[in-house]
């Protein structure tokens, strides 16, 4: 699912990554939501401040949202550089590059976290507003742009269009196409919910505050380990009958 691109890329392939990260990105919303009252996986609220701030001429005031804005912008940039920059190494999974680093964020966080006091709180949401940028940059490249899984606002927009069309399917020749899309951005969204609800259990329930973004982390390698090895796994299977049939 992180390995496959254009044509060879299928339904399961593209529910399998959506269903992971949207649910991680539900994590990291509740988390940092709770922590420090503000979004930390899109920028749509923060856009609105940033403008009624400077409507008021408070432009130092509104600095803190373009910082969270960029910082979305720049991961998102990042992501895709790495994507662009190491396409022809065929030995590196160049998709794995932008899921390794957002661990690497979330995990130092989390355990930060537990031996220093969050002074800076505003610096925190400007990381994990990276992290957030470098996941739908580089699952957008990935899916060419079908997936995306850290906001819903276009999502339920997409949604109601396709439901929409249902009603006319006899105009519409890609009636099976028109489904999968469907089940889709239905998984995303679920999975996007059920994220928010571990995050926000583990966070106040199990109080394990910022801690809760590790489990995120988790989920992202173990999902990293899973793809490598199935993928080496089915390399193996293939070399094996080719050899055989070549006997």
């Amino acid at each position: 699912m992180f390995r496959h691109q254009g044509k060879s890329r299928t339904l399961q392939h593209n529910l399998r990554i959506a269903i992971i990260l949207s649910f991680v990105a539900g994590i990291v919303n509740v988390s940092g939501f709770l922590a420090f009252k503000q979004l930390t996986t899109n920028v749509t609220g923060h856009f609105a401040l940033f403008i009624d701030d400077v409507a008021n001429f408070e432009f130092w005031k509104g600095t803190i949202y373009f910082l969270y804005i960029f910082s979305f912008l720049f991961g998102s940039f990042s992501s895709s550089f790495l994507i662009e920059k190491y396409r022809k190494n065929k030995r590196l999974n160049v998709f794995a590059l932008p899921t390794l680093i957002e661990c690497l964020i979330l995990i130092t966080i989390g355990i930060v976290s537990n031996f220093v006091e969050m002074q800076y709180p505003d610096l925190i949401i400007c990381t994990l507003l990276f992290a957030m940028g470098l996941q739908n940059s580089f699952v957008t490249k990935i899916s060419n742009a079908v997936v995306r899984t850290t906001h819903l606002t276009g999502l339920f927009t997409d949604l109601g269009i396709d439901i929409s069309q249902l009603f006319f399917t006899k105009y519409n020749p890609q009636k099976e196409k028109l489904k999968s899309n469907i089940k889709l951005r239905i998984y995303i969204i679920l999975f996007f919910f059920a994220g928010g609800l571990v995050g926000g259990f583990f966070y106040s329930k199990v109080n394990l505050r910022l801690n809760t973004l590790i489990i995120g982390a988790i989920i992202l390698l173990v999902s990293l380990f899973y793809d490598d090895l199935r993928y080496k796994l089915i390399k193996t299977r293939r070399k094996f009958h080719q050899k055989r049939m070549a006997l």
